[in-house]
């Protein structure tokens, strides 16, 4: 298909993309579902902004391929740029899929590509700068960033499900999406905890790192995979740490990795079956980009303060959220790539329950967050200095 021409633009002639904004601030009866006038350049202006989001979406799938097949590890390994045939021998596929899949990254601008001229066809190589070997093949950099790409085909298997989802007000839980998406959770958020949660977070809240090190008891809440579990407990092998979630399939993968270490003050609940203690006796609590998914979330604030000592911590870790629509949508740039997430994930678990409270991916501002925490019975809450592109870090105290 001839996208250029399908969106009404004669071929091999670029169109700049303006804001559209700005191009239909001019525009009449703009809302109506009947236009009386049409522009000709706003429409085509219009139409390639609708094809541009067609273009992430496609090239977000050669990105899950890229990573899945082992493509960016192999133009990783490289010590020089590679041919496509190169390429296809060093990850053991097909030259010409290969070349066709770098083809679409080098447009995109994620890969880099050299052309040799000359002789009788040219030869391009393709190879990664250092930056895109962190973001898309290094899993020990804190930038690695294939996590939601891994799992995007589970993702995107929801658009099945939720136009009843719309009609009945009534989403899907976690373990919906199936094991990918644990796996995907897993490399999304590890290696970021991994460079910083014990060095950089942690000396933030006062008193925890004394307490862990002399011998302490604390818990993480949606604990998914177990990885801040099996962090805090490998550095801190004095105190004991419990993790909590609902979904079978991340219990699951966090007890099987909790046999690999062989770390005895770790363990992992079913929520529903052995809840979070209710007598004042955890140091610490923790939360990891899962408070927005819940459907009673003050219930679980609720719980929480019920399970820390008078001078205990909580620590959540949630999404950058401003407290309007407005406001996100002028001031983060992901903004609508994180409604739609919202809809295809966060929001769907967060109404997987009758009544849930719905909160989705942009739901916990600091000001929505403050307020839930007092009315649960917290006094003291504070925002941490914790230079993170997507979360933001909060200390909050009985």
């Amino acid at each position: 298909m001839e996208v250029g021409a399908a969106a009404g633009f004669p071929a091999g002639e670029p169109v700049v993309l303006q804001d559209i904004s700005t191009s239909l601030s001019g525009a009449t009866s703009v809302g109506s579902s009947a236009m009386t006038e049409i522009d000709a350049d706003r429409l085509a202006r219009y139409q390639h902004l609708l094809f541009s989001k067609l273009e992430g979406a496609v090239t977000a799938g050669m990105v899950h391929l890229g990573d899945r097949l082992g493509l960016y590890r192999a133009l990783a390994a490289s010590p020089a740029p590679m041919t496509p045939g190169e390429l296809a021998a060093a990850a053991r596929l097909h030259e010409r899929w290969v070349r066709e899949w770098a083809y679409n990254q080098a447009a995109a601008h994620l890969i880099e590509v050299e052309v040799e001229v000359g002789g009788d066809s040219d030869v391009e190589r393709f190879a990664l700068t250092p930056e895109s070997a962190a973001v898309l093949a290094n899993e020990g950099h804190e930038a690695f960033s294939m996590g939601m790409f891994h799992q995007l085909p589970e993702t995107m298997d929801a658009l099945g499900v939720l136009p009843e989802a719309f009609r009945s007000g009534l989403g899907h839980d976690f373990d919906s999406h199936g094991p990918e998406s644990v796996a995907g959770s897993e490399r999304s958020f590890e290696p970021w905890n991994r460079a910083h949660l014990v060095d950089d977070v942690l000396p933030n809240l006062a008193d925890v790192v004394d307490k862990l090190t002399g011998g302490g008891a604390a818990a993480d809440i949606g604990c998914g995979a177990g990885g801040a579990v099996l962090l805090l407990a490998e550095a801190f092998p004095a105190s004991t740490f419990a993790g909590f979630d609902i979904s079978a399939l991340a219990l699951d993968r966090a007890e099987e990795r909790l046999v690999e270490r062989g770390l005895t003050n770790a363990s992992f609940h079913d929520a529903r079956v052995a809840p979070l203690p209710s007598d004042g006796s955890l140091d610490l609590v923790t939360t990891f980009d899962c408070i927005h998914d819940m459907t009673d979330p003050q219930g679980m604030m609720r719980r929480i303060r019920s399970a820390l000592a008078d001078d205990g911590t909580w620590l959540l870790v949630d999404i950058k959220a401003m407290d309007t629509y407005a406001e996100n949508a002028a001031r983060n740039p992901m903004a609508s790539m994180m409604y739609g997430i919202s809809v295809l994930s966060c929001l769907s678990s967060a109404l997987s329950d009758r009544g849930g409270a719905g909160l989705g991916t942009l739901g916990l501002s600091p000001a929505t967050a403050e307020e839930m925490a007092r009315a649960a019975g917290f006094s003291r809450f504070r925002k941490l200095p914790v230079d993170h592109a997507i979360n933001a870090f909060y200390e909050i105290r009985p």
